[in-house]
């Protein structure tokens, strides 16, 4: 089995680790608005930010892929580790992941993408009510 280049290796696990995220935080949209916030919109928006700019780089590592001919296939799954193959031009490789090192990259990823929907810090301006 000839094993993938780094990099292929990493636009790869990248895509695998942004689609979970974003299924994350689809998940956690649902939660916010069927749950008792008592103020929703503002814990919506930013996760929906999230989400546009996760699917944007996503989008462009799908094309990345495409190009490339990168393939990601789940095989399967455990309590402790999820086994995935990667493809790129004939070449293979199969990568388990322990379960818990998986959540860390995905929250990892999800941090990232706060940072990425949040605006630029601005100074605290007194509000007049």
């Amino acid at each position: 089995m000839r094993y993938l280049k780094d990099e292929e290796l990493q636009i790869a696990t990248r895509y695998l680790f942004l689609s979970m995220a974003i299924v994350v935080i689809k998940q956690d949209i649902s939660l916010v608005q069927g749950g008792p916030f008592k103020i929703k919109e503002p814990y919506v928006e930013l996760l929906e930010k999230m989400v546009n700019e996760a699917v944007k780089e996503r989008r462009e590592l799908r094309r990345i892929m495409a190009e490339q001919h990168i393939q990601v296939i789940r095989l399967n799954k455990n309590d402790s580790f999820t086994s995935f193959l990667f493809q790129c031009q004939g070449r293979q490789q199969k990568q388990n992941f322990f379960n818990p090192s998986i959540r860390k990259k995905v929250e990892a990823i999800i941090q990232e993408l706060i940072v990425m929907a949040l605006p630029p810090s601005q100074p605290f301006a007194a509000v007049n009510i």
